[in-house]
């Protein structure tokens, strides 16, 4: 009995913890859980892009939870590394798909292959952008500085235009099912940098605003 008193008391205490864990609204119903501070911080951020709702799932997809982004330089520099990381995933598929086709001495390698090297730039300027960026902290409001965010904004719209460059010279008509495939994954390298620049120049530019006398 005594034995059976004690495991109701144990169960009526797990009861009672969950129930004072979930808090409850004016309406009865319980709260649904708040939006964690990066999160919140990631969506005020990419309203300045050009394609938000892409910008606010892949910088939420790439922040784990335990993760804090308060600052415009720690955004930017997750923004760079998703669309490096995009670049690189669209590199590999074109890079096997030119592979195969030159083995077939299929018509469409020119195409493909001058695409490849067009992301094997972007890539390059990317990876340039993300070790100039990580410099940030190691330099003074200056000239030198200055000379920093150019580098990385000129290597940013490098890779940028690279990838709208292949994109291009793929068209829209009559375009076969692999090229099409190509097309979507190097448009989708093209919008995440364009959302990452975008985030930059919003980084960028409390440091132009603290030079103007």
């Amino acid at each position: 009995m005594a034995k059976f008193s004690f495991s109701l008391l144990l169960i009526l205490l797990s009861i009672l913890s969950h129930l004072s864990s979930v808090e409850p609204s004016f309406d009865g119903h319980p709260r649904q859980p708040r939006r964690s501070r990066a999160r919140a911080y990631i969506e005020a951020s990419c309203r300045t892009t050009r394609y938000p709702k892409l910008c606010v799932h892949c910088l939420s997809t790439y922040i784990k939870p335990n993760m804090t982004i308060q600052s415009p330089q720690q955004l930017a520099q997750v923004a760079l590394s998703v669309s490096l990381y995009r670049a690189q995933y669209a590199r590999a598929y074109v890079l096997k798909v030119a592979r195969e086709l030159k083995e077939l001495k299929a018509r469409e390698y020119q195409v493909v292959h001058d695409c490849l090297n067009q992301i094997n730039d972007s890539v390059a300027q990317l990876s340039e952008s993300i070790k100039e960026l990580r410099r940030f902290g190691q330099a003074t409001v200056g000239d030198d500085l200055f000379w920093h965010i150019s580098n990385v904004e000129s290597w940013v719209s490098t890779a940028l235009t690279d990838a709208y460059t292949c994109v291009d010279e793929l068209p829209g008509k009559n375009m076969s099912k692999l090229k099409a495939t190509i097309k979507g994954k190097v448009l989708n390298v093209a919008e995440v940098t364009s959302n990452a620049l975008a985030l930059f120049h919003r980084f960028a530019q409390r440091y132009r605003a603290a030079k103007k006398p």
